[in-house]
């Protein structure tokens, strides 16, 4: 049996193991998928191997340090500098990221969007801004501080902090942090939400399974919201595929982890 596990702190709340077990049933391969709450995302590469893993995806906040465990790098993968996805083969750790592909996908559902703009400047959000710039979509991204905006200004995008960000506006407003995931904080300050979300079209948070307060206050100003769950079921059919070689029906596997997310 080969073994698999998700990454990440929190992890507790996580229904990657329910999505890729029942994957792993419906296509009858021998495999274990498992959480590991790991703090120190330097011992990544450590741990991974202490559990005889063949495969892991990685969620807040060890996507970059995934990027720097790994030996080798997919080309997006390399470009963004975050890995949600590992894979032990020939020897080595090849690392990619499917979180960019599946959130693309994920919101094919909202129509007329042309702005985008991302709360949060971590790994998921690097990820993410080039391949939505690359379909057409006009990025912008919202941080709390300016540091860790220059990567994405080097690469092109408008960035804000949260004094700078004035009057714009955004056809769709996306949460990329952690904030509502064990608590009840907001992405950025109530009072610029409450500017920005009446002149968006529709609100998104990657957080799936619960209505955040982002989600919430969305819901006040009477935009269309939706959660993750959409974006986890999609990345997560594309780091099967890899933890599997490309061996599967991705209709089938997808159908699959769609009955594990709904499961008790």
């Amino acid at each position: 049996m080969k073994k698999f596990a998700i990454f990440g702190n929190p992890v507790e709340h996580s229904k990657s193991p329910d999505m890729h077990n029942s994957a792993f049933k419906a296509v009858g391969f021998d495999g274990e998928y498992f959480k590991i709450l790991l703090e120190n995302g330097d011992k990544l590469k450590e741990e991974f191997f202490a559990n005889g893993l063949s495969g892991a995806n990685i969620t807040v906040p060890h996507k970059e340090a995934a990027y720097r465990a790994s030996d080798y790098l997919d080309e997006f993968a390399k470009s963004v500098r975050a890995v949600n996805t590992l894979v032990f083969k020939e020897g080595k750790l090849y690392g990619y990221n499917t979180d960019a592909p599946g959130f693309l996908k994920s919101i094919e559902k909202f129509k007329d969007i042309k702005t985008i703009l991302l709360l949060g400047a971590g790994g998921t959000a690097q990820a993410t801004a080039p391949i939505l710039k690359k379909a057409g979509y006009s990025v912008a991204i919202l941080n709390r501080s300016a540091p860790r905006l220059e990567k994405f200004k080097e690469q092109g995008f408008q960035t804000y902090t949260f004094e700078t960000l004035i009057d714009e506006k955004f056809d769709l407003i996306v949460n990329m942090t952690s904030a509502g995931l064990k608590d009840k904080n907001l992405p950025a300050p109530k009072d610029l939400l409450e500017k920005t979300l009446p002149n968006a079209k529709a609100a998104v948070d990657i957080i799936y399974g619960k209505e955040t307060p982002f989600l919430k206050l969305a819901k006040e100003h009477y935009l269309p919201t939706a959660d993750g769950s959409e974006m986890l079921i999609q990345q997560g059919v594309l780091a099967f595929d890899y933890f599997t070689d490309h061996r599967f029906d991705l209709k089938i596997v997808e159908e699959a982890m769609r009955k594990g997310l709904i499961r008790d």
